[in-house]
């Protein structure tokens, strides 16, 4: 009988295309994959470090797997273990920690499952870490996740995703085209570019090979994906150019999300962040001009050491008066060998919860307001296979959750539909009449 394998994520969609990855590999190896909570001889955690609470998070999970198969062989992988593999070492039942390198070569670490006295670590300097490894997630048959960039050669002074994932590096636009190719012809719908500075895509072994649009243009033009998605891009790297050609292209749904981080330029020069307010503001109306239904998220972090209740408000009524969809509120965390662990004026807790708070309800508003201005539209939707309740949940092109009673013929379909109104649940209702298949 096959050994049994499990796998948790922690953290970004990057993450997850890279934990789909692995599991390819031991599905190669011989190995079941099974649920997490089914008994398994491995679990394999994928783990986030992008916060306190990430880390935390992981020992958790552990305790967890241990409790469906007491006996089972841990393994560490992700961010978090590369940061810390000695901190993760100490975390009961963990048997083997992998850095950002060796998670790739997962199972020449685990041929023998014997648990050992003590936890074993293999992982090398981050800078040793320059090759680009290709991912893809495919846990939903309607749309995929395909890693096209990996590492970041910003500083921002609150992140350690630079100290955990390395240098910028990309794939060639030849493999990722045909690798999106193939993902189209097997069905999935479809496809979410994902890297950790996106924006940054085309550097190979250092060097600038290609430019993002390059990437956009070329997967523009792959007949077999329906749908191509941004999935994060910073401001600055978002040109005039890449806008325009979203606006007026086949394949790219008008959505973007875009990190502001804070909407004061005191604290974004504290964060060395490389654009300032003004040039925010700027491309979040050059979107709006060129598609008026543009759906744009923001990631923004509250309680950053310095911030100030005027520099809390100012971002507040920043996002307030900004033409957006929703956002990622983050509480800023301090993290081990970054700049702003070490900084003054440190926000105390209670007030980073606080304004945390009113983020998430000014999310809350931004989201209904964008989704109440497109009632009467019409719009294509791509519906998705889970369903409970007697219905099922699908999205617009510009990212608008729909839902609508379950239909097993529209499972994983490009639907034509008008929106009629937002439910009680902030989800938006269709017109059952106005339905039609695109083929």
């Amino acid at each position: 009988m096959n050994k049994k394998v499990a796998f948790y994520t922690l953290g970004c969609k990057l993450n997850y295309s890279e934990t789909s990855t692995i599991s390819r590999q031991f599905t190669k190896g011989g190995f079941d994959t099974v649920q997490f909570t089914h008994t398994a001889d491995v679990y394999v955690i994928n783990t986030c470090s992008i916060t306190d609470n990430a880390d935390k998070k992981c020992a958790r999970v552990v305790k967890e797997a241990l409790k469906f198969s007491p006996n089972a062989y841990v393994v560490i992988v992700g961010c978090y273990a590369q940061l810390k593999p000695q901190e993760i070492s100490l975390i009961p039942g963990v048997d083997l920690v992998l850095g950002a390198a060796e998670k790739f070569q997962i199972l020449d670490y685990i041929n023998d499952l014997t648990k050992q006295p003590k936890t074993l670590i293999y992982s090398n300097a981050i800078n040793h870490t320059k090759e680009f490894v290709s991912a893809f997630s495919i846990g939903d048959r309607t749309r995929t996740f395909l890693k096209v960039q990996d590492g970041c050669d910003y500083s921002c002074t609150f992140c350690t995703i630079p100290l955990a994932r390395g240098a910028s590096r990309s794939g060639t636009i030849e493999d990722i085209t045909q690798k999106a190719r193939e993902l189209g012809v097997s069905g999935f719908k479809e496809i979410v570019l994902t890297g950790i500075n996106l924006g940054d895509y085309g550097l190979l072994n250092g060097k600038r090979a290609y430019e993002f649009l390059d990437l956009v243009k070329a997967l523009d033009e792959v007949e077999s994906v329906n749908r191509i998605r941004i999935s994060s891009i910073e401001p600055n790297l978002l040109n005039d150019d890449l806008i325009d050609f979203v606006a007026s292209s086949k394949r790219f749904m008008p959505h973007f999300h875009i990190p502001l981080q804070s909407g004061s330029n005191k604290i974004l020069g504290l964060m060395r962040r490389r654009y300032r307010k003004e040039l925010y503001l700027e491309k979040v109306n050059r979107i709006k001009r060129s598609m008026p239904d543009c759906c744009i998220g923001v990631d923004v972090i509250v309680g950053f050491p310095g911030e100030t209740m005027e520099d809390f408000v100012e971002t507040y009524n920043f996002l307030n008066e900004l033409d957006i969809s929703y956002l990622h509120v983050f509480t800023y965390s301090e993290r081990e060998n970054t700049p702003a662990a070490h900084m003054q004026n440190p926000v105390p807790q209670s007030q980073r919860a606080q304004r945390s708070k009113m983020l998430h309800i000014l999310s809350e508003k931004k989201k209904h307001s964008f989704y109440k201005s497109q009632e009467g539209k019409n719009s294509e939707i791509l519906f998705e296979g889970d369903h409970k309740g007697g219905f099922m949940h699908g999205f617009s092109k510009n990212y608008i959750k729909v839902k609508t009673p379950y239909d097993p013929l529209m499972v994983n379909e490009l639907v034509k539909a008008k929106f009629v109104q937002v439910d009680a649940e902030g989800d938006m209702e269709i017109e059952e009449h106005t339905k039609a298949f695109i083929y």
